[in-house]
């Protein structure tokens, strides 16, 4: 469970108070690459006529990854927010815009806490392997998520969350590069 008072939270937005489900991998990082998230569709009508609201509505395959358990997670309104559809990096300096929260955000980049790195980048391998056509891990990011895989490996939380996801949604996140580590290695360079 996301406590926000475990790390020194401090906000006074109402965001701050509630639990949001966030996608790892931006939606949008995928979604602009459907036709009815940039230019619509005949079925969106209304406000949303394009977008990811549009996109949800009118395309099976949009909606299918923009809920794949795999990718979602819960995390605090507030840091939901700042986010947005930023990338993951290292920001120099750690500056602390929520109190104590290990959590930084500047310039379009997001810095995760140390201990969870590892659980993004497998995210971002399994995003990339299952939905190829999206190039999701390229050469601005491969590096960097290697290490935060290396360097953070499977807890026994991520193993039981992993495999809650696989009995529901009924397909494995060990698939590509990431079935190494489910035979105990630790190479994660190998492409598709």
């Amino acid at each position: 469970m996301v406590d926000p008072s475990s790390c020194g939270l401090v906000s006074k937005s109402p965001r701050a108070k509630r639990i949001e489900w966030e996608h790892v991998v931006p939606a949008s990082y995928f979604g602009k690459q459907f036709v009815e998230w940039r230019k619509g569709d005949v079925s969106c009508t209304g406000r949303a006529t394009r977008g990811r609201e549009c996109a949800r509505r009118a395309s099976p395959a949009f909606r299918q990854i923009e809920s794949d358990m795999y990718n979602l997670v819960p995390a605090v309104g507030e840091l939901n927010r700042a986010r947005g559809d930023s990338s993951y990096g290292i920001i120099p300096g750690e500056p602390r815009e929520f109190g104590a929260c290990d959590f930084e955000t500047f310039s379009k980049i997001t810095e995760p806490r140390p201990e969870i790195r590892g659980d993004i980048a497998r995210i971002y391998f399994y995003m990339d392997v299952r939905y190829p056509q999206f190039q999701i891990v390229n050469s601005m990011n491969q590096n960097m998520l290697e290490e935060w895989a290396e360097a953070d490996p499977i807890d026994q939380a991520e193993a039981t969350r992993l495999q809650k996801i696989e009995d529901i949604q009924g397909n494995s996140f060990f698939i590509g590069r990431l079935a190494k580590l489910a035979q105990g290695g630790k190479n994660m360079t190998q492409r598709h």
